[in-house]
């Protein structure tokens, strides 16, 4: 899901949330159902090996790991309190469009960070290889 597409404003909407949930290994008798997942701002957003993986599409904050006792909107403020999302006081629904936009703008903030630190990340990891193969050919020339 490319979270700078406008389709991802979809996600602030529970119903649609809820949707992502389709194989979601924890069901009746859990503090996190699919339900309070999404309540929580929380998408499904599974790998081959982490079937329990959840993102909040508005920080971008994933979890996994999760335990059938573990409450969604606990788990959310506990690991993310800066989103701002979670501390809505309001549905989606009753935001002013002036809102609206505030609580979009901060969510680009989230974007934004989440795409420069994984450039950096990646800018890191590929002068460290240059980095190794300027020692190598140093060392062969020797």
């Amino acid at each position: 899901m490319d979270p700078f597409n406008d389709e991802h404003i979809k996600m602030y909407f529970y119903e649609n949330r809820l949707k992502t949930f389709e194989g979601w290994p924890f069901e009746e008798g859990c503090s996190c159902t699919p339900e309070n997942m999404a309540e929580a701002g929380f998408i499904h957003t599974p790998a081959e090996n982490s079937p329990d993986t959840a993102m909040c599409f508005f920080c971008l904050k994933e979890l996994e790991g999760w335990e059938p006792e573990d409450e969604p909107v606990k788990e959310h403020k506990s690991h993310s309190p800066s989103c701002h999302f979670i501390s809505l006081k309001k549905k989606v629904e009753e935001l002013t469009v002036e809102e609206f936009f505030k609580l979009q703008k901060e969510r680009h903030k989230f974007l934004t960070n989440k795409s420069c630190n994984e450039a950096i990340t990646k800018f890191d990891v590929a002068a460290k290889l240059t980095r190794a193969d300027i020692i190598k050919t140093a060392m062969s020339k020797e």
